[in-house]
């Protein structure tokens, strides 16, 4: 596979904006099979950008709403990023699940899935896949969406992702999909054929609070007991905020940390965002599944964390890449938008991880989002299980 990164910062004059990114393309041949996939500001016209790229490219283009890029200069917090993969041997194949709700969301994973497969010409070997963040009193974690797309694939297929973002007014995101645009949506992209990928995922939690509680009681993304009391209950007694209903944003640099068993024995640490809290019920929701059993502590997040964990990615992402010896050079992250607050705005400390260390034949392009697809290895066995993550850089090469 060969790929190339596209930007233009020209997003108001829109056929400007497309020219300054086919301009970039005029020494880079297509091949048989294409596909583009981007990554823009929540201000940018998709529908627009979309028409007049059709006019000049005739394979799937596809993307979403980012609250920051990341490219190989280093962070963008405007513009519009395209990622343009295309092969010979590569067969990609793009759809969209719309109007997603608690009650439907399985059933248009599922269909939206098999109506994608059925035009490759062999089973997916990945699955891309960007998503929205269901309000709160939906009940719907990024584990169940990831779930609902492993069991519709019908196989362990590895799904590499995430939710869609905006500049934390959590009203701006959107998926694109061809023609499409739409909020509360699953974007899924297929890949046939001769890919291999290769992943890493590094969460930023090195230090810890004095808080730990077996988890008694929850559903799904919801918690109602730490211990023999509520989970506001337990909140309250370690002096940490009660006083409102969304919390996202005063736990954004504290997150949980549980470890999840398998069924096989195997165990798999995941960081969990706490978004809301329901006073009448005492529970709190987060955007990630927290099991019966787990045990949760609070992680305390802090700029050299979050720096040297992407630091451990990069080196990990260039071991594996070595192993194919080179033949895997598209690059594709993704980092929880919570990072970029722990790094107060200043990006350079996740930039200068990879900065000067990228080869020329390498596309390299990344995103700030709600929340991260990824596979990642047990603790036991080695095996990977696709997973919803959040704080964490998440980094992909095929």
């Amino acid at each position: 596979m060969d790929s190339i990164v596209l930007y233009t910062e020209e997003i108001d004059e829109v056929r400007e904006g497309v020219a300054e990114l086919l301009v970039q393309t005029w020494e880079f041949p297509l091949k048989k099979h294409s596909l583009a996939l981007i990554f823009a500001e929540e201000e940018t016209n998709f529908q627009e950008f979309r028409s007049i790229l059709a006019e000049h490219w005739d394979f799937p283009i596809v993307g979403c709403t980012a609250m920051g890029m990341l490219g190989r200069e280093g962070y963008y917090g405007i513009g519009v990023f395209v990622l343009l993969m295309t092969a010979d041997d590569c067969f990609f194949a793009a759809g969209m699940a719309r109007e997603m709700n608690a009650d439907n969301y399985n059933a248009k994973i599922a269909e939206t899935y098999q109506s994608i497969a059925a035009t490759l010409p062999s089973p997916p070997k990945l699955i891309l896949s960007y998503g929205s963040i269901f309000p709160p009193d939906q009940h719907v974690s990024g584990d169940d969406v990831v779930d609902a797309i492993s069991e519709a694939a019908g196989k362990n297929i590895p799904i590499f992702g995430g939710l869609a973002a905006d500049g934390f007014n959590f009203n701006g995101f959107r998926l694109l999909c061809n023609d499409e645009v739409e909020k509360y949506g699953q974007l899924i992209i297929l890949i046939a054929g001769a890919v291999d990928p290769k992943f890493v995922t590094i969460n930023s939690v090195e230090t810890r609070a004095n808080f730990s509680y077996e988890v008694t009681k929850s559903s799904h993304n919801e918690v109602s007991c730490l211990g023999n009391g509520t989970f506001l209950e337990a909140l309250e007694h370690e002096d940490m905020a009660v006083d409102k209903t969304d919390v996202l944003g005063d736990y954004l640099l504290s997150p949980f940390i549980l470890a999840i068993n398998r069924d096989n024995g195997d165990s798999v640490e995941v960081v969990r965002n706490l978004s809301t809290l329901d006073h009448e019920k005492g529970s709190g929701i987060f955007l990630g599944a927290v099991p019966e059993g787990s045990i949760l502590s609070v992680g305390l997040i802090g700029r050299a964390d979050v720096q040297k964990s992407v630091w451990q990615a990069f080196d990990k992402i260039f071991d594996e890449i070595r192993k194919t010896k080179g033949k895997n050079k598209t690059l594709l992250c993704t980092s929880c938008g919570a990072r970029f607050l722990a790094l107060a705005s200043d990006t350079r400390e996740e930039t200068d991880a990879y900065s000067g260390r990228l080869s020329e034949d390498m596309a390299f392009l990344g995103m700030y989002a709600y929340g991260e697809y990824c596979p990642v290895k047990g603790n036991k066995t080695g095996e990977y299980y696709n997973m919803f993550h959040n704080f964490t850089f998440t980094i992909m090469a095929i």
